[in-house]
This record gives structure tokens, sequence and C-alpha cells, in this order.
């Protein structure tokens, strides 16, 4: 798609909150023939008028991954900018304003952080870098450890005040190296990136994974969690059944948020053995990396860091 063709889109469509769970968001689910789709560059709903979730046109990208944006009295924290970068001619900064402009959320200052460094995740940062009051966090490893100011990575988490409102950071790296996990204590909400959401789940490091996912089931029996709320949505309605990699058209697909008895399941059969192996569960599929994919995975990773 042309850069002309993008801009003539509209850049959002708003679905309001009055009689909408997150569970029957009617999220824009791709379009049979991209060349006629004509839907706007963001789907976005309005959870409350401090918590907004964005997703992006699947004919656009076909990752059409989730971002976050949670609103406290003094701070904005947003999880992941996208996949469309500035160049596109569309700014997810930008549009980001208009979105939150009913939140105050130019006057407040905004913490940029990615759910892991994978480019889906972090093509929109261009046009935050630089803004008045915004600050950045790479996704680099380095950078995630001196914000979260953990000492002994991937141990411990960090939790920030945003004003009446605190989210916990967690570090929880399997699918990929840097990966976290955030905790919204207003809305009871895990934000789990793609270490866990309704797809095909690729894990590059195994045994950090396993971890990863006892941590977090470990945090959820202390901490009430109403939903868990990841990066995309691949997964049919069908129990077990994912759209391939590259689809631009899902029209039966499931609902965004798992539950916290999904993660426990994970878990449990995760502990069960050690060995990495493809695990099918109704709503999300998890598989081991192949040696090839973890070496593609390491030179996108090197060649962003290099950068």
């Amino acid at each position: 798609m042309s850069k002309s063709e993008l801009l003539e889109r509209p850049t959002f469509k708003l679905h309001q909150p009055t009689s909408l769970s997150l569970g029957a968001v009617p999220w824009h689910h791709g379009t049979e023939d991209c060349a006629q789709d004509n839907q706007p560059v963001l789907d976005v709903f309005h959870y409350d008028t401090g918590s907004t979730i964005v997703r992006q046109n699947k004919c656009l990208t076909f990752e059409a991954p989730f971002s976050y944006v949670l609103v406290g009295s003094e701070k904005v924290l947003l999880i992941d900018t996208g996949a469309l970068s500035d160049e596109s001619g569309f700014s997810f900064a930008e549009t980001t304003k208009k979105i939150m402009k009913h939140s105050g959320f130019e006057d407040k200052e905004v913490i940029v952080i990615h759910s892991h460094s994978h480019r889906d995740h972090h093509q929109g940062d261009s046009g935050f870098l630089g803004l008045n009051n915004t600050q950045v966090i790479a996704p680099k490893l380095e950078q995630v450890i001196e914000f979260l100011g953990v000492k002994d990575w991937p141990h411990g988490q960090v939790t920030l005040d945003l004003g009446d409102r605190k989210v916990t950071l967690i570090p929880t790296p399997g699918h990929q190296e840097e990966a976290i996990t955030i905790y919204d204590h207003n809305n009871k909400w895990l934000i789990t990136g793609d270490t866990l959401y309704p797809g095909l789940i690729y894990v590059k490091d195994w045994q950090a994974y396993r971890q990863s996912i006892n941590k977090l089931t470990e945090f959820v029996k202390q901490n009430e969690v109403k939903v868990i709320l990841g990066g995309h949505i691949e997964m049919s309605q069908e129990p077990g059944k994912y759209y391939p990699i590259g689809s631009t058209y899902q029209p039966n697909e499931t609902a965004l948020p798992l539950s916290v008895q999904d993660l426990i399941a994970l878990n449990a059969k995760l502990q069960q053995s050690e060995e990495a192996q493809k695990m099918v569960f109704n709503s999300f599929v998890v598989q081991p990396m192949s040696t090839l994919q973890k070496s593609i995975s390491n030179i996108f990773r090197w060649a962003s860091n290099a950068f």
C-alpha cells in the first residue's frame, strides 16, 4: 500500500464502552480483499476514561498488534507502539494524542515501554522521541533493565505509581529476551504481550519461558487478575485452530481476553516436562522455535541493537 493510500484512510474508529465487555469488542478482523479495504488505520476501545486498547488494521499489517494506554493522574503508560512507522505516512504518536485527548494526555508525563522487542511492537516509537515530557524506553535489554532497576534479571519486579494508579512490571523472557508483563492494579489486567495471547506463541528459550509462566502463575495467586490481555489475536473460535501466519482476514476470530485458568493450565503442562514441545490448548498454541528460527531471530536482534 502506498503512502497516499494510507493517508486517505480515517485514522481511527472508536468503540464506546457503554455496553461492550472486553470479550465482545467487534475488532476489525481484516478483509477478504485488502485492495477493497477502507477501514481506519486503528481500531480503538475506550474501556474507561483512563484505559484504552488500540489495534492496528490487519490489511495494513497482518500482525494487527494491540497497544495499551493506561492513564494516571500524573503519568501515562503506553505499552507498545505497533508495526507502522512514521515513514509509512502515519504517526502513531500524533494519533494517540488525538485518541486520548479526553484524558489530558498531553499535560502528563508519558512513559513508552514495550512488551518485548519484536519490530511489530515498537515501529511507532519515532513519533514520541523528542516530545516534551515523554520518555521512550528502547526495547533493548540493557535499557529495560536500567528502567526497571532490577539487579538480577529476570528476577524481581518493579511497581510504578502513575498517580492514583499503580502498575507492576515483571520480567518474563522466553518468547523473547526482553519480554515483560504489566499488571494494572486498577483494572486487574495482566498485559502479557506475546508471552501469552490467543494465537500461535513461538518460544525462543523454552526453560526461560517455563520459569516466566510459573512466575506469572505465582503472581496471580497473590493478586486478583480479571483478564489476561496479549499482543495479538490469531486464533479462530474453533478450539485449537489458529490462522496461518500472514493472514489478513480472520472472519471467525476469537476474543482478545484469556483467563487465569488458561495461564494455570499452561503452567501445569509446562512444569510436567522440561522437554520443548508443541502444546495445543483451546485458546492458544505454544511452539518452540526451530534452530533456523532462533538464528533469524538473533540476526534481527543483533541488527536492532546495532543502531
